[in-house]
């Protein structure tokens, strides 16, 4: 493995209201940043988005939305499924 720098994407799979999603946003930010007021720039260049796959977001929970939440998380969809009861 090289030791050399390249652009990298972490994903993560939440089923949260948009108040936690937006907390758990909030703390990672925090654990990438814990800083913010620091002089530019960051040691490790970031950034991190929010997206709404379905339902808790007047800006998500469209069927295409759906569809592809649960393509990419099918055991988080299964998981919080049985949860719900």
């Amino acid at each position: 493995m090289s030791d050399e720098a390249g652009l990298w994407e972490l994903r993560l799979g939440i089923h949260a209201t948009p108040d936690q999603a937006e907390e758990i946003r909030e703390r990672i930010a925090a654990l990438l940043c814990p800083d913010p007021d620091h002089a530019p720039p960051c040691p490790v260049p970031w950034s991190l988005s929010l997206v709404a796959l379905s339902g808790g977001d007047e800006d998500g929970g469209g069927d295409e939305d759906e569809a592809e939440a649960a393509g990419a998380y099918p055991e988080l969809i299964e998981q919080a499924r049985i949860e719900r009861g």
